[in-house]
């Protein structure tokens, strides 16, 4: 896991103390700035005290004269200026947003000008709440980090002692269809070697016996996440995943003139075991996209499990979530201060991400020496209004007077919780500067599509979405 480029990681602080990561820029070009947006734009409280503060914010004000403190969470501000900039805009607008009383008041938020490594606006970034969802972002980059976006998986059939065993390699995407092709080639030989019956097994020792994460709740499964086994079709969503596969990898070969005997067991795969079939996923990079996209909690327990394989771990909840640990902040300098998780998907009520680690993930996206390797995470993300993802017409996202300006133009990670809504990602300004945002709530008392709609506008205020 050593940087294929090489990078000094720096440890930096902004006038109010919060702790960024500064990296030397690849080819020695220098250390980027980090530097705290002068705030110019005084917002009237009346606006700050509204049930919606998304009418607030369309005033064009000039500060001169103004001396600004050095700094204050929310505010942040190191000197003067004679123009409202679309920067300070956007700072004071959600100053008065991120009060709106649909998001409640136990809320987390940071926007980074990831080209000059300036954060733009912060309010309480360091606070660690509950990500939801969003902890599928350090899923995914340590993931490709360790297992490299060309991985693919693998599930085998292997015959011996007249028994065929599919072996089930840690591919969530393996269908009903893969499944079929992988029969059709087992029975052929079968055939070639004179069999016409067989017993049919599975094997799904790659993983060890799943349990339940620290925070999960018992009603997850086997609907939110399903207990996560290396062997699994069509993602269904049952208790035991392997047998199901077993079973209708049996029923296919029965269906090629092999008598299946017996009922679907387990066994485990034998060096002396003739293999007979195999199939291989899709790159990991796609896989990344499908789970980003849709959010997939069974993907992305999936990858920490096989994450922690690739880097000598144990195929755990504990083994993966040490790896995570070790990419993040060995591979790429992210800060892990107030960083806690006990899973994948985000599912765990006992995992906490700060937004601004979530912003320093997201921001590692806009630098091209990673691009090979993290891409496919921008790729996934979801965008504004896209069919078919969590920020899809679907869910309601993204539909409302204040946000639909975003549409097209905004890519994030959704979270959801019953108490905890998150919402990161990125967009571009008009000049095509990257803007990097993170924003967690926890404990709104509003609808969650309200809460939703009042997300959604936070990151159409980023985008420029004024009124």
């Amino acid at each position: 896991m050593s940087d294929t480029a090489a990078e000094t990681h720096m440890t930096t602080y902004t006038p109010g103390g919060r702790r960024r990561h500064r990296k030397t820029k690849q080819g020695g070009t220098g250390v980027r700035r980090a530097v705290v947006l002068a705030m110019a734009v005084p917002v009237a409280s009346a606006a700050l005290a509204g049930t919606s503060a998304f009418a607030a914010g369309n005033d064009t004000a000039t500060a001169a004269g103004h001396s600004a403190p050095d700094h204050a969470e929310g505010t942040p501000a190191t000197g003067t200026t004679a123009t409202v900039t679309d920067d300070q805009q956007m700072a004071a607008n959600l100053d008065a947003r991120v009060l709106d009383q649909r998001l409640g008041s136990d809320v987390s938020g940071v926007v980074l000008d990831a080209d000059s490594d300036s954060t733009l606006w912060d309010h309480h970034a360091s606070t660690a709440l509950m990500p939801a969802s969003n902890a599928k972002l350090a899923t995914a980059t340590a993931a490709l980090t360790v297992l490299g976006p060309q991985h693919r998986f693998t599930t085998k059939v292997v015959y011996g002692d007249g028994t065929l065993k599919l072996v089930g390699g840690g591919d969530r995407t393996l269908t009903g269809d893969d499944l079929g092709e992988l029969a059709r080639t087992a029975v052929a030989g079968l055939k070639k070697a004179g069999l016409s019956s067989v017993k049919v097994a599975v094997d799904d020792s790659l993983f060890p016996e799943p349990t339940l994460a620290a925070g999960w709740n018992d009603g997850y499964y086997p609907d939110t996440v399903a207990p996560v086994r290396a062997l699994v079709v069509d993602g269904h969503g049952v208790q035991d995943t392997s047998v199901d596969a077993g079973q209708a990898f049996a029923k296919l070969v029965a269906a090629q003139g092999v008598t299946v005997d017996g009922d679907v067991t387990r066994a485990t795969a034998r060096r002396t075991d003739v293999p007979v079939g195999h199939h291989t996923s899709a790159p990991l990079a796609d896989v990344v996209k499908k789970m980003l996209k849709t959010s997939d909690n069974n993907i992305a327990e999936t990858l920490l499990r096989m994450t922690a394989l690739r880097a000598g771990r144990p195929a755990t909840f504990e083994g993966g979530t040490e790896v995570v640990r070790h990419v993040l902040s060995r591979h790429y300098g992210v800060s892990l201060e107030n960083f806690e998780i006990h899973d994948g998907s985000g599912l765990s009520r006992a995992d906490r991400i700060p937004a601004a680690t979530l912003a320093q993930l997201l921001e590692l996206l806009t630098e091209d020496r990673y691009a090979h390797t993290l891409g496919s995470i921008l790729e996934g993300l979801p965008v504004a209004g896209e069919a078919g993802s969590t920020l899809g017409p679907e869910w309601g996202r993204f539909d409302d007077p204040h946000s639909q300006c975003a549409v097209g133009k905004v890519q994030a990670k959704t979270g959801t919780l019953t108490g905890a809504i998150a919402l990161s990602g990125l967009t571009r300004t008009e000049s095509g500067e990257w803007r990097v945002f993170s924003f967690v709530e926890n404990g709104a008392t509003a609808a969650p599509s309200d809460t939703k709609d009042a997300m959604d506008g936070l990151a159409a205020t980023v985008n420029g979405c004024w009124a």
